[in-house]
């Protein structure tokens, strides 16, 4: 049903367009890959701080205060076009072993976010000029460098077709984890 509604969303004139674009899907494109850039260069910051790696002399929540909002801002941008990107090839994004590897660890880091900001966070100030911080902190800022870390790598292999549903035969495992129908 999925799969379906999305074959009807790539035959859409504005999907069409922007896939087909000279100009647009690469500036699209290229502002996914900037703002990605400033949302885990910020990100990873924060996360090295929470894991005592970087910026210890400065407190977690000065830290926190000064990038967190360059940190928002990349994410939506990135979000935004990301969902541009994905609205030009939807079919083959949503077949695509590496772009679903991608989304797993998104929720995954989205969870580790939520979980961090509902608990461990809400104690910040406690923290002071501590180098290292709790543990559950440590854990939270190690958990977020390697999930963010595997998105931006299995982001980069959603432009590689080496299991695309159309280059069959496929190992049934891959046909299965793409979402691939039929022969």
């Amino acid at each position: 049903m999925l799969l379906s509604f999305l074959q009807r969303v790539a035959e859409t004139p504005w999907s069409i367009a922007l896939h087909e674009s000279l100009w647009v899907w690469p500036l699209i494109e290229s502002t996914h890959v900037l703002t990605l850039m400033l949302f885990a260069g910020t990100a990873m910051l924060f996360d090295l701080r929470l894991a005592g790696r970087a910026l210890t002399s400065m407190p977690a929540a000065t830290v926190m205060a000064r990038l967190l909002p360059l940190t928002r801002l990349g994410f939506v941008v990135m979000v935004a076009t990301g969902l541009l990107l994905f609205y030009a090839s939807p079919v083959r994004n949503y077949q695509n072993i590496f772009f679903r590897m991608k989304m797993l660890l998104m929720l995954l880091a989205g969870l580790n976010v939520w979980l961090f900001h509902r608990g461990i966070y809400r104690r910040v100030h406690e923290w002071g000029h501590a180098a290292e911080l709790p543990r559950a902190a440590r854990l939270a800022g190690w958990a977020s460098l390697l999930l963010w870390t595997g998105v931006i790598v299995t982001g980069r292999l959603v432009a590689y077709n080496w299991f695309d549903c159309d280059i069959q035969p496929q190992p049934a495992l891959v046909n299965w984890a793409a979402g691939c129908v039929g022969p």
